[in-house]
């Protein structure tokens, strides 16, 4: 079975302490390379941030120039994260029925959800997968022989590395998580987390940044069910029927091609899944930069599912299967873009417009 092909860049080198956003200056983007060191005080400087500023458009959560009021709310094993009093976007890290942390509940500004509710809501909701699929999600079918997508191998919370805060309209969140071994003995991996969540002309952006590394060699298998899933409120699907009314939404890619029948299993810079939801455009756009070790193909189903899935080739028949192997010392960083849109139709000039704004950011985070 080969290995991906990956990159070491020798440019990495270890987080100094008090360094900018805990990276180092240089490219740490792309694919396999030596992970960031802890400071001289054990704590790791590796943050999230939540930021809100000045949207646009008709459901523009304020005018040009101001700043929304960003609030969060810690209850026990979740972080809650409004904007000018409306919900955007849970994080849940302790949760009795589903083994690994996730979002829930995102909306795009107006208080628009773009998410199925959790739990589905009977009449309203498929109620299908209602614990793989709780809203938008990282998890892996096949990592060094145990499956975290279908809850058979915990991915447990090790640790908050930054508390919760809002500081000068900034939200900061990050943790690490450790991937337990379902055979027992010691994880298989660890992974750290940091999340951005800016307000732009498009809607509520989150950046998405997980590194992953470990003291023993792990890898990632080949399987449909593998990286960041999103299952869509129940309107905002593309197919009819099931007892529920019928769907209004469509899923688009970078590259023109609609629906599942011609996005699955192609690569794409992004794709977007939108409809009607309350009478009103709505959708999520997920985003995946040239620096991710290899291009991202995507799972994509007419029933309000996406997923951006750089692993697997066989599983989407093309070609033999893959398996991605992560070296002690080295470590793996997979990158994201989540776009949360409300109020307007999003064209795919839009949405590009909004995808090289992810880039910017990305390329202003790398050089801090």
């Amino acid at each position: 079975m080969p290995s991906s092909p990956i990159y070491r860049s020798p440019q990495d080198s270890p987080v100094a302490p008090g360094s900018a956003g805990g990276l180092p200056a240089g490219d740490r983007c792309a694919g396999i390379h030596p992970p960031a060191e802890p400071e001289a005080t054990g704590r790791l400087v590796f943050r999230s941030l939540l930021v809100v500023a000045a949207l646009a458009g008709s459901h523009g959560v304020c005018g040009a120039g101001e700043q929304v009021e960003l609030a969060v709310a810690e209850s026990p094993g979740r972080v809650a994260l409004t904007a000018g009093g409306e919900p955007v976007i849970t994080y849940v890290y302790q949760d009795e029925q589903i083994s690994r942390p996730y979002f829930c509940d995102l909306f795009g500004p107006g208080g628009v959800r773009v998410s199925r509710n959790h739990p589905p809501i009977a009449g309203q909701d498929k109620a299908d997968h209602p614990e793989y699929h709780p809203g938008l999600w990282l998890a892996f079918g096949e990592l060094s022989g145990a499956d975290n997508w279908r809850l058979k191998a915990p991915v447990q919370h090790a640790r908050m590395l930054q508390p919760p805060t809002v500081d000068g309209g900034v939200a900061s969140l990050a943790v690490e998580n450790r991937y337990a071994n379902p055979a027992g003995g010691e994880p298989l991996c660890s992974e750290r987390c940091r999340y951005e969540l800016h307000a732009t002309p498009w809607g509520y952006l989150l950046t998405w940044d997980s590194t992953f590394y470990g003291d023993r060699p792990f890898s990632f298998g080949d399987q449909e069910e593998m990286g960041l899933g999103i299952r869509m409120a129940t309107p905002l699907r593309v197919e009819s029927g099931g007892g529920l009314p019928d769907g209004t939404g469509r899923i688009l890619d970078a590259k023109g091609r609609v629906n599942a029948a011609e996005v699955w299993g192609q690569t794409a810079d992004w794709v977007d899944y939108s409809g009607v939801q309350d009478g009103q455009p709505a959708g999520v756009t997920l985003f995946c930069p040239p620096s991710n070790f290899r291009p991202t193909y995507f799972h994509a189903r007419d029933y309000g599912y996406i997923c951006a899935n750089a692993f697997s080739t066989a599983a989407f028949k093309l070609g033999p299967a893959s398996r991605t192997e992560v070296k002690p010392g080295e470590s793996l960083r997979l990158r994201y873009g989540v776009l949360l849109y409300a109020g307007a139709e999003l064209t795919s000039d839009k949405i590009n417009d909004a995808y090289q704004h992810y880039l910017e950011l990305l390329a202003a985070t790398t050089t801090q």
